[in-house]
């Protein structure tokens, strides 16, 4: 929802482009960035990937076969009795390897995922290898690829900064109206469920404005779970190297001229130089 465009003064793509009300996936991140990539690469023009969550950048890089899943309603109202250590091990069951623990924290995570999972079945498809026994119709419904290589860059800073960096952040945005913009969330229709379900900050600033957090525990709170969400991240990326993906590590140490954006453009420069993605 906040989003300082006014401060961007290159092109961009991918940004605002969904409505709060609506339900964004993997899948539908993957569909917009080929299209777009598509039509930039018909122009010659060279795209820059910047930020997002670990699985979203893995399924551009690693081309990940996603198929459109429908939500399932009779599968919904059938699991509405069960616990969450009922419907964890559903899940589990279909999906022995499981390893988006995230799944596992929240209510419609595990139905979704539970959906999910049961359709890939289905359709007669390879859970883990997402690969399809019935190859044309899988084909039909994925997202459309090109082919591409990816040069991976990526800042590394020593675990007690990285820490500072996000507590400190945290206040900044809380001093900075993150509550105000919230409040404007709801009263421009968006319901408590739906900032729930987006989860971090929404989620917590949520429960503030219902009255289920003080202020004090609101921040102590949302700082953890930010905190916990970098370190998963921090091991997805590292699952990205285990599974063939080079990144090239910016190693930051967190003083100021460090972790200025001139100092991290010119270390990426140079990498790229050195590696000869740029002659």
């Amino acid at each position: 929802s906040g989003k300082d465009l006014g401060e961007i003064t290159v092109p961009y793509h991918l940004i605002d482009i969904a409505d709060l009300q609506d339900e964004y996936s993997v899948y539908d991140y993957q569909k917009d960035f080929f299209s777009v990539f598509n039509g930039l690469a018909k122009k010659t023009i060279q795209p820059v990937i910047v930020g997002g969550t670990g699985m979203y950048l893995d399924a551009i890089i690693r081309d990940y076969s996603l198929i459109k899943v429908p939500t399932n309603i009779s599968l919904r109202e059938s699991l509405n009795g069960k616990t969450m250590d009922e419907l964890e091990a559903i899940l589990r069951e279909l999906k022995p390897g499981l390893h988006n623990k995230t799944d596992l924290e929240e209510r419609h995570r595990l139905l979704r995922a539970i959906e999910i999972e049961l359709y890939y079945k289905e359709q007669g498809l390879d859970v883990e290898k997402k690969q399809s026994i019935k190859a044309d119709d899988a084909k039909s419904q994925s997202n459309e690829k090109v082919e591409f290589k990816a040069f991976v860059l990526g800042t590394s800073f020593p675990r007690d900064v990285l820490r500072k960096n996000i507590t400190e952040r945290l206040k900044k945005r809380l001093e900075s109206g993150m509550i105000e913009e919230v409040e404007n969330l709801l009263n421009s229709g968006i319901s408590h469920e739906r900032l729930q379900r987006l989860g971090l900050e929404y989620k917590f600033l949520s429960l503030y404005l219902l009255g289920e957090l003080t202020k004090d525990a609101l921040f102590s709170k949302l700082n953890t779970a930010i905190h916990q969400f970098a370190k998963r991240q921090e091991t997805w990326f590292r699952g990205m190297e285990r599974k063939g993906v080079a990144i090239h590590w910016i190693p930051c140490d967190g003083s100021k001229s460090d972790a200025s954006i001139e100092e991290r453009f010119t270390k990426a420069i140079d990498i790229l130089y050195r590696e000869k993605y740029l002659i």
